[in-house]
């Protein structure tokens, strides 16, 4: 397998992912940005990507806040998120620098992308979808679904797909009806899966040591479904 750092700049950060692709493989294959948890770039996210490469995929593990740094207090992590949040040019900024990073790179078919993403890396897909940045697909994993313009979906052109706990108390039913009514207003071809009795983080392992079980927890039951659903999107985005 290739594997590799790349550096490259972003909202006024000095950037650093994780490119995996596999060796040998024939002619450009589709690329897929993977953004992590809020916490930031650290083995969950490349663990994805390393399992994409491993798919016939070339994958680009983002970095989130720069020189891959992580954050481990949650309280610290909200106070660095709300004034993204508030400001999705910076968002779309850091996620766009990604995909010119990722569509550089040799072997790589640049009109074949999705983003992928974790809790604020899913917003990231999200975000660089409504950008109009032409991706394939953007999928959402217990990603926060609100944005501060939602007009822009109607820049989407590709298939969005958000797997959300439907017991998840970061993302309550108020939010998940205002982003199909986004989604709608937009035309978008979109997705929402929900998972009975499943809160956050469902797809990291790592999820439950954070001591709120009713908030964070893993599933391994909604992990397998979720990444499944994201494999049917991508044949059919990429057919």
């Amino acid at each position: 397998m290739i594997a590799k750092s790349l550096a490259y700049e972003a909202d006024g950060l000095a950037m650093r992912g994780e490119f995996f692709a596999a060796d040998g493989q024939a002619g450009p294959v589709p690329g897929v940005l993977v953004f992590p948890e809020a916490f930031g770039l650290g083995d969950h996210a490349i663990s994805r990507a390393k399992r994409l490469a491993e798919m016939g995929y070339a994958a680009l593990a983002c970095d989130l806040h720069g020189q891959q740094r992580r954050y481990s207090d949650i309280g610290e992590v909200m106070g660095l998120l709300g004034p993204l949040l508030a400001a999705p040019e910076r968002i779309r900024a850091r996620a766009s620098a990604a995909l010119a990073t990722l569509t550089a790179q040799d072997g790589v078919d640049g009109d074949r992308i999705a983003a992928i993403g974790f809790c604020l890396g899913g917003t990231m897909a999200l975000e660089l979808a409504r950008a109009g940045s032409g991706i394939r697909a953007a999928v959402g994993f217990h990603s926060g679904l609100s944005t501060a313009s939602p007009q822009d979906a109607i820049n989407i052109t590709g298939k969005v797909l958000v797997c959300i706990g439907a017991d998840d108390p970061a993302i309550p039913a108020e939010q998940r009806a205002a982003f199909e009514d986004e989604m709608r207003q937009g035309k978008v071809d979109w997705q929402m899966h929900l998972y009975g009795d499943v809160v956050h983080s469902f797809t990291d392992p790592e999820a439950d040591s954070r001591g709120n079980i009713e908030a964070f927890r893993y599933d391994a039951d909604a992990d397998a479904r979720s990444w499944n659903a994201m494999t049917l999107l991508f044949d059919e985005a990429f057919r």
